[in-house]
């Protein structure tokens, strides 16, 4: 899946020039976090968050600090320069940059304009849906040898029973290369058929594993 695909294109945006003032307020107005800041070319030039501002603005405790501070420039707060990334970028690469880096928001840039934003709520949704978990199903994690065609062998066990795959992930086994797991979401609430079958294929279940071979 690439970044295009998940990305929000109507993004909201200001110019180095506009003020803190005007930052803060758009934030609360649209419920956003970040507001990327662009030149008149709408290439971007930084970006700006809602923590940014939080650390800006005067203590509610002293009256005696500048209130006049939220009137300066964004530019005087804004991160620059500004990590971003092309809507072609694969999405589960991008998820490497915001763990690397620590960052909650992406800038999408494509031939040096801003074309869209994706947050970590993106990411999170994204998730939601490859993994399958907004669909109604049971979840299988089978151990198996790391070698190649295991993978169509263990689905076949799920073809030859009529059941739908709703998505299929893989993950190490532990430290152990020579095994891995195979995580089933599967379009049936009552798994206990299929359990029997991977059982009766020689295969070890991770999860359920806490389930009696089911009674003929």
């Amino acid at each position: 899946m690439h970044v295009e695909e998940i990305m929000k294109q109507d993004v909201i945006t200001l110019q180095p020039t506009d003020s803190i003032v005007t930052a803060h307020q758009l934030l609360l107005a649209h419920r956003i976090r970040h507001i990327p800041i662009v030149d008149e070319d709408y290439s971007i030039v930084g970006i700006v968050s809602d923590r940014d501002i939080r650390d800006a603005s005067p203590s509610i405790f002293s009256a005696d600090e500048n209130q006049d501070i939220l009137n300066k420039n964004i530019a005087t707060i804004m991160k620059s320069p500004v990590i971003t990334v092309h809507p072609l970028d694969f999405v589960e690469e991008v998820a490497r940059i915001f763990y690397d880096h620590e960052i909650a928001c992406l800038p999408v840039v494509s031939n040096g304009v801003l074309v869209g934003i994706i947050t970590e709520k993106d990411l999170l949704y994204t998730l939601i849906q490859l993994t399958g978990t907004h669909i109604q199903g049971s979840h299988i994690e089978v151990k198996v040898p790391n070698r190649p065609g295991i993978l169509p062998e263990v689905a076949s066990v799920f073809g030859n029973r009529g059941l739908n795959i709703s998505s299929v992930l893989v993950y190490p086994y532990k430290n152990n290369p020579e095994y891995k797991i195979l995580v089933f979401r599967i379009q049936t609430m009552n798994p206990l058929p299929i359990i029997r079958d991977l059982r009766q294929a020689g295969y070890e279940l991770m999860w359920p594993n806490n389930i009696p071979e089911p009674k003929l």
